[in-house]
C-alpha cells in the first residue's frame, strides 16, 4: 500500500503564490501517476495537474495551466504544486492522489488553499 501526506496550503493573497506537497510512503515502487484535484464549497471536484512518476510528463487543466506548476522528486518521494498568481478562485481544498501499478488508487488528505482577495 502507498500513503500520502499533504502540506503547504494557507491562505495568501491575490496575486501570491504557495507551494503544495504531496510525500508518498510504502510502497512507493508501484507509483505510476501522481496529480492534484481541489474541491471548493459547493462545487464538483475538479482536475488540477498529473505527472508521470518515471518520465515526468505533465498535464494540466487550462485554469491553472501557466500559473502552476507540477513537479516531483524521486529521492524524497515527494511530488510539489507550485501556485503562482493565485485568484481567489483558486481557493478549494487540494487533494494529492496516486495510481498504482498495482493496488487501489490512493487519495491523501486534503489541505486548504484560500486566497483573499
Amino acid at each position: 500500500q502507498v500513503q500520502l501526506v499533504e502540506s503547504g496550503g494557507g491562505l495568501v493573497q491575490a496575486g501570491g503564490s504557495l507551494r503544495l506537497s504531496c510525500t508518498a510512503s510504502g510502497r512507493t515502487g508501484t507509483l505510476q501517476t501522481m496529480g492534484w484535484y481541489r474541491q471548493a464549497p459547493g462545487k464538483e471536484q475538479e482536475f488540477v495537474a498529473r505527472i508521470m512518476w518515471v518520465s515526468g510528463l505533465t498535464n494540466y487543466a487550462d485554469s491553472v495551466q501557466g500559473r502552476f506548476i507540477i513537479s516531483r522528486d524521486h529521492i524524497a518521494n515527494t511530488m510539489s504544486l507550485q501556485m503562482n498568481s493565485l485568484q481567489p478562485e483558486d481557493t478549494a481544498v487540494y487533494y494529492c492522489d496516486a495510481d498504482l501499478r498495482s493496488g487501489p488508487h490512493v487519495w491523501g488528505q486534503g489541505t486548504q488553499v484560500s486566497v483573499s482577495s
